[in-house]
């Protein structure tokens, strides 16, 4: 473990390391809803992998539940009414720049701020998504994309560069996030051209 990191933190990864995936699904959860844990879920996946990456996967898995469980949650409570938090939470310049966006491309409002690591701020478009009563399906369809591609790019970069993974990445920050957003544009219109499919057999069977 590089000796940059702040000593809590190393002392967090020690104790959360017997428990594996689960402290990570406990602590994305909280950090997705209503606690705020900066970086931290991506150093956990991170370092676990490293030490053990044949359960890599199961680490990034884990990590992404327990976040997008956190934004169902902040989701279903802004949906009931979050207009209140949102003002307080955003510049009235932020929210209309947010509405804009929401009327334009609901889909990836979502899914590249959930890619994006901090400081972008992810929780204001969860409750922008529950003020503006974006579709479930949609919303989850969106956070799904956008966090496993984060959480499993990280747990990637961990089996494939090791300890040397942190100074990899913040040295070529811009080119890993460009990527990042990358996997979520293909991911959007993969999804896209599925649902068109869908859209275009639907009249055929119905004859």
């Amino acid at each position: 473990m590089p000796a940059q990191l702040p000593a809590w933190v190393k002392a967090l990864v020690t104790a959360l390391a017997p428990y594996g995936g689960w402290g990570l699904f406990a602590i994305a959860f909280l950090d997705s809803s209503f606690l705020t844990f900066p970086i931290l879920n991506d150093l956990f996946v991170f370092w676990l992998s490293v030490r053990r990456p044949e359960r890599m996967l199961f680490y990034a898995t884990m990590t992404a539940l327990g976040s997008i469980l956190g934004c169902l949650v902040i989701y279903l409570l802004a949906k009931k009414g979050g207009q209140a938090v949102l003002r307080r939470k955003a510049r009235p310049e932020q929210v209309e720049r947010i509405v804009r966006w929401y009327e334009r491309y609901k889909f990836l409002t979502i899914a590249i701020p959930a890619v994006l690591p901090p400081p972008a701020p992810f929780k204001i478009f969860i409750i922008a998504a529950g003020v503006f009563q974006v579709r479930l399906r949609h919303f989850l369809t969106a956070v799904v994309l956008g966090r496993g591609v984060r959480y499993y790019l990280v747990g990637f970069l961990a089996v494939r560069y090791g300890e040397q993974g942190i100074t990899f990445i913040s040295q070529n920050f811009l080119q890993v996030s460009l990527l990042a957003v990358a996997l979520v544009a293909v991911g959007f219109l993969l999804l896209r051209l599925a649902s068109r499919a869908r859209a275009a057999r639907s009249p055929q069977s119905s004859r």
